[in-house]
């Protein structure tokens, strides 16, 4: 939404010094939809604790290649990582990386590699609008376990109440430090209608809503594009919110049973699905 709507609706994003030039038209042209969340570009899961990266083998982070890290993803085939459209937008295609295996962004572990195709969802236009999906192709095949998608005609993980576990390296307060280490945290799957209630412009069809009524759990900046699941099923992409963890104000993230054959089909046509 336009900052003159006086509110404070982010993505989920983060670029952080020189790499922030690299973003500065996508933003411009987000911010100026009316409806859509106001982009913030500054680097987190508040309220979680630390996560082994052996529990979300598919959970992945992007980088500019300066290293400087901007969203989340998750591994969806051998090759193949599903991530938010807007951070998809954000950097070119070569000057992104992909940094998968790795639990503390300071260790020298896992696999960073160059990505060779981006995806994205052709309705996009900003998050608040939905369709924000996007899928990269990775120049090499990795060793560790994708994320299972759901079945479109399954509505079961969508139930009010289900709990589902959100993972990232992003901040961990609103306009907080970024984490250093993956973090994850357990948040309720909200019906359509309280979303409704607490977004204007919710989608049914393309978003997703998770939180708690008085917040303190949420995903925030730096969290855009990482997987919210149960259990090892991706069920939501990390997009948008009111802030951080506002009472009232629950995460929005991208619906991913709506766009599970278009994320399947994007994958097997350049790598295998485990």
């Amino acid at each position: 939404m336009p900052k003159h709507a006086k509110r404070d609706r982010k993505f989920r994003f983060a670029l952080a010094g020189a790499a922030a030039v690299a973003v500065s038209l996508p933003i411009a042209a987000f911010a100026a939809t009316s409806g859509s969340p106001s982009p913030q570009v500054e680097p987190r899961i508040v309220g979680g604790n630390e996560a082994s990266i052996k529990d979300y083998p598919y959970a992945v982070y992007l980088t500019d290649s300066r290293d400087n890290q901007f969203c989340g993803g998750v591994l969806v085939g051998r090759s193949s990582v599903a991530t938010a459209a807007h951070c998809a937008s954000a950097v070119s295609r070569d000057d992104m990386r992909v940094v998968a295996g790795r639990q503390d962004k300071r260790d020298n572990d896992g696999i960073v590699s160059r990505v060779t195709n981006v995806w994205v969802e052709p309705g996009f236009s900003d998050p608040g609008k939905g369709d924000d999906v996007a899928v990269l192709t990775l120049d090499r095949d990795l060793p560790y376990q994708p994320a299972k998608l759901p079945d479109a005609s399954d509505k079961s993980m969508y139930n009010e109440g289900t709990n589902a576990t959100v993972v990232g390296w992003g901040r961990t307060a609103d306009g907080g430090a970024r984490s250093q280490y993956l973090r994850s945290a357990v948040v309720p799957v909200i019906g359509d209608a309280s979303c409704s209630s607490s977004y204007s412009n919710y989608d049914a069809k393309s978003m997703v809503c998770a939180g708690y009524p008085d917040g303190g759990v949420d995903a925030c900046q730096g969290d855009s594009g990482g997987p919210l699941v149960v259990g090892d099923t991706l069920i939501g992409i990390v997009s948008w919110g009111d802030g951080c963890a506002r009472a009232g104000k629950p995460g929005v993230y991208a619906r991913v049973s709506t766009y599970a054959d278009d994320i399947k089909a994007q994958s097997r046509g350049r790598s295998l699905l485990w």
